[in-house]
């Protein structure tokens, strides 16, 4: 949030009604966490494979900083996105490889879950096949793309080329 804030203090003419944040594995959690608890700033987020409780995280490092979950329960559950769900009140799409060994798809289904438990509106790209890092593959260029076209009808922007895809209006804004 501060360094929106920032970037609209040194560059004027940035619309900040039309904030948006993307990213993948932790920056997706981040993107989650954006649109969930701070709707004010974060207009709409594309989240990739982010974790949305820490307890289902396939990782042991993580106990070695909130602890173990039997022993600190109430830290995971102030960690859980999945507790924030009835807060969404932005557009967010959600994107997961069903191949992922490493972030579980079940964190992105169970957010979805969640979502629809509270009535909000969402949508969710899962990518068979494709593991933790869908970039360098051969969805790459297509998952770009759908990023880019969710953002720009989310946010009301105009294509470059004025609706036309074309191969060249891949992600650019």
């Amino acid at each position: 949030m501060t360094a929106v804030r920032e970037a609209a203090r040194l560059h004027p003419d940035l619309d900040l009604a039309r904030v948006a944040i993307r990213g993948w594995s932790f920056s997706g959690a981040l993107a989650m966490a954006a649109v969930l608890r701070h709707p004010e700033v974060f207009h709409a987020a594309v989240a990739g494979a982010g974790v949305t409780d820490q307890r289902f995280y396939n990782t042991h490092w993580r106990e070695r900083f909130i602890g173990h979950p039997d022993e600190f329960p109430e830290r995971y559950e102030a960690a859980s996105l999945i507790r924030d769900a009835p807060k969404l009140s932005r557009p967010l799409l959600l994107m997961h490889g069903l191949a992922d060994r490493n972030v579980f798809p079940l964190h992105t289904l169970r957010m979805s879950q969640a979502l629809l438990a509270a009535g909000r509106d969402h949508e969710v790209l899962l990518l068979p096949g494709i593991g933790h890092r869908p970039i360098g593959t051969a969805v790459t260029r297509q998952l770009l793309r759908h990023q880019v076209r969710f953002l720009r009808r989310q946010l009301g922007v105009e294509s470059r080329n004025n609706g036309h895809n074309t191969r060249n209006d891949m992600v650019s804004p």
